[in-house]
């Protein structure tokens, strides 16, 4: 029997670069096939490649044993292919159905006229044959996240995929939802559907897998079965040395306030308030991890606190002072460090070559600038060392941001904001889209500069990442905290909940220690009278010092 994908000897070229080089990628029908590799590797080149948004430079695709030559993404959603993307891709006034059907609409009176009826229809029965419980009436502004990804699963099955490939599927759900996301991955595979999904979390593709397929600088470096292998396995094959799997913080006694956040409300480009009562502060020598779906609140606090954004009510004040008059440029010059959530409209000038964009908000300033005059050779060299200790590829200075993969952006700007030697390190998802190896670095510098005594925030929605690196961990649902919690004892199950904005149980919240006290951190933490931290839980009705 025909596997159901056969990329046969592909090979990708682009200019002074090999993307796929000889690859061989054998998927079987009914399959969940992981694909995995650092950045760079050529993963997403071989994804667009089956596709259609690339024709290989050389080689075969094969579905069903049948060559094919895809001309454009039409072509291959033509021969069964559809490609759900980490962004999704949906009209939020619009109705499920409406999203579904979108540019595929069923007609009457001669196709003057979208059937409704039919097409609502159409996506009850896909929904109930999958058993995705969606309501095709219900608006996508209205829907979960998860419920959002099934919609988009909906309307490649609606235009015919047997083939599904996914990018990074559960980088914005919750643990529920992540469970709720394997069980559709069986039900599709019980009904003959071959899934392929790109991923950066090895415990997801041993847990949702049958096979994994490794690349590594554009070479398939082996196929496994998820039986056979560790997570310790897959990161030796994607980096090529052994990997420290887990970020191990040691115990320490944070300092000095360096932020805090007092009753803090903001709004959103809406003026819809997304950020609402929230109140902490961090140390020095001290990590507070936010953990959170996206989009509840955690992008326009961040921005309220680095000065992208004006608070409606409340107050920030950075190392005793307050940040209500002070610009963006100013809190950089005083030592606030920024790594953005959206790494091409806040983080890089897409055009700019690496040594411009390695001094973006310190070209005014010692030793990149003197007598209003740009130090080009000290620009130059800062780009190459960041280049180098952050293992940016390609390696070259010369090149624009748009040139580097997304990976490889970020790790741009990690080295960029890490190395400011700041007092406050505010990092948003600072391994996003990275691969396993710079994560591990990227963790390490986070210890490091911790134990520097810097004082960290560190928004992410990988839930070991916060759970591993921070002191304290807060979760924030629809713009507040709706906990506070000790990260070594909290469970995955009991930060879903409040994830969800639902409580734990009496026993959940004794076993997961919610806080009401800033300084109740399972490192020590800070060394503050009681008094004046018990202000700093989630439903702090107090202003906080400075």
């Amino acid at each position: 029997m025909n596997p159901a994908v056969h990329l046969d000897s592909i090979t990708k070229r682009f200019p002074g670069v090999v993307a796929n080089d000889d690859v061989d990628l054998v998927v079987e029908r009914g399959s969940v096939h992981a694909l995995l590799g650092e950045n760079g590797a050529g993963k997403t080149t071989l994804m667009n490649v089956l596709y259609g948004l690339y024709e290989p430079t050389e080689g075969t695709v094969r579905i069903d044993g049948a060559p094919q030559e895809f001309d454009s993404p039409r072509d291959a959603i033509d021969a069964g292919i559809g490609m759900i993307h980490q962004h999704f891709m949906l009209v939020d006034p619009m109705t499920v159905w409406e999203n579904v059907v979108l540019g595929n609409e069923p007609t009457t009176w001669g196709g003057l006229r979208v059937d409704a009826d039919a097409a609502r229809e159409s996506v009850r029965e896909l929904s109930a044959r999958y058993g995705f419980d969606v309501d095709p009436d219900a608006r996508i502004e209205d829907i979960s996240v998860g419920v959002q990804q099934r919609v988009e699963i909906l309307k490649a099955l609606y235009r015919g995929a047997d083939i599904l490939i996914l990018d990074e599927p559960t980088a914005v759900l919750t643990p529920q939802e992540v469970e709720d996301l394997y069980a559709v991955f069986e039900e599709l595979t019980d009904q003959g559907k071959t899934i392929i999904f790109i991923s950066h979390k090895l415990g997801e593709a041993l847990r949702a897998a049958d096979d994994v397929t490794v690349l590594r600088d554009g070479i398939n470096v082996g196929t496994v079965s998820t039986d056979e292998v560790t997570r310790e396995d897959l990161a030796e094959m994607m980096v090529g040395r052994e990997v420290l799997m887990e970020p191990a913080a040691d115990p320490r006694e944070p300092g000095e306030r360096v932020l805090s956040v007092s009753n803090l409300h903001a709004e959103d480009d809406r003026g819809v308030e997304a950020v609402s009562d929230v109140s902490f502060e961090i140390r020095a020598g001290e990590i507070f991890g936010i953990a959170g779906v996206d989009g509840n609140g955690q992008s326009q606090l961040v921005e309220t606190i680095t000065g992208l954004r004006e608070a409606t009510a409340g107050s920030v004040r950075y190392l005793g002072e307050p940040m209500d008059d002070v610009s963006r440029r100013e809190r950089i010059d005083r030592g606030m460090a920024y790594v953005p959530e959206d790494r091409q409209e806040r983080g890089l000038v897409m055009s700019y070559e690496l040594t411009q964009n390695g001094i973006l908000g310190s070209q005014h300033d010692a030793p990149f600038a003197s007598s209003g005059r740009i130090d080009w050779k000290a620009s130059r060299d800062h780009a190459d060392r960041v280049i180098e200790a952050y293992d940016v590829r390609p390696p070259d200075r010369e090149v624009t941001a748009e040139s580097l993969s997304g990976g490889n952006q970020q790790k741009f700007i990690v080295g960029r904001e890490f190395e400011r030697d700041p007092d406050l390190v505010v990092a948003t998802h600072p391994t996003r889209g990275v691969d396993i190896g710079s994560t591990e670095f990227i963790h390490d510098r986070l210890l490091e500069l911790r134990a520097e005594g810097k004082a960290v925030l560190l928004v992410s929605s990988k839930l070991d990442e916060v759970q591993g690196l921070s002191d304290r961990l807060a979760v924030m649902h629809e713009g507040a905290f709706s906990g506070v919690v000790d990260p070594e004892t909290v469970t995955e199950e009991e930060l879903g909940l409040l994830m969800a904005g639902e409580s734990p149980d009496d026993e959940s919240v004794e076993t997961a220690r919610v806080y009401e006290a800033a300084g109740d951190g399972p490192h020590g933490g800070p060394a503050a009278d009681e008094d004046d931290d018990r202000r700093n839980g989630p439903a702090a009705d107090e202003e906080v010092d400075a």
